[in-house]
């Protein structure tokens, strides 16, 4: 088996630099707890398992010759980023309004040496589940992933070989490089979680990541 490594590692990770809908999940998640930010970096990865099963499969293919298929994932896929949007808007407005007028949050003092864990985050188990959930629903429902297993990836395979063992190899590796990727977008987000606490600036934060979400919602639906 023989694939051009050096061109598909480059292009892979141009596609991690650029931030897209899953870049956007897992920041956010991690900004609420770190296991929930891993949680969602490995939802994200697994909803590309799916789509590069898919294309080793050929079921990629049919969905990209079937406009109607290819239509109702990208409106699954847009109504899934808006929902998420609207309800970290709405989340980040409740709190807003909960927050005392002029509640001040010290910050950098020993008696608070870490932020306070948000309400929102709930218990371990269901902190995973719920990072893992948004990660992998943003990528399987994103028809770009399935076109980029279908069209990019197959254009470093070589004929000569089996296709599908070296979309499986260069899936994986995609998979892995975006595991050890997601995972130090963690590491970075948890050294800022002092910043993020405080209440005016989530606030901030949640209303501008929740106006991005639906306005990445909508550019998908607008995309013919």
């Amino acid at each position: 088996m023989s694939v051009d490594l050096v061109g598909f590692l480059g292009v892979v990770l141009v596609a991690y630099l650029v931030p897209g809908p899953d870049f956007l999940v897992v920041l956010r998640s991690a900004t609420e707890h770190p296991s929930k930010g891993r949680a969602a970096g490995l939802g994200a990865q697994a909803g590309l398992c799916v789509h590069m099963l898919a294309a080793a499969t050929g079921l990629s293919l049919i969905a990209a010759r079937s406009p109607m298929v290819y239509d109702a994932i990208k409106l699954l896929g847009a109504a899934y980023l808006v929902y998420l949007g609207v309800r970290t808007v709405l989340a980040a407005r409740r709190a807003a309004r909960e927050r005392p007028a002029g509640q001040v949050v010290p910050t950098g003092s020993e008696e608070d040496p870490t932020p306070e864990e948000p309400a929102e985050a709930g218990p371990a188990r269901g902190r995973w589940r719920a990072g893992f959930t948004q990660g992998f629903l943003t990528n399987v429902l994103n028809p770009k992933a399935a076109l980029f297993f279908l069209s990019i990836l197959p254009q470093f395979v070589n004929g000569g070989g089996s296709m599908t063992r070296q979309i499986f190899f260069l899936g994986t590796l995609d998979v892995l490089i975006g595991v050890v990727y997601w995972f130090a977008l963690v590491a970075v987000t948890t050294r800022l979680r002092a910043l993020l606490a405080r209440p005016k600036f989530r606030c901030r934060w949640e209303l501008t990541t929740g106006c991005l979400f639906i306005g990445i919602g909508i550019g998908v639906a607008a995309i013919a």
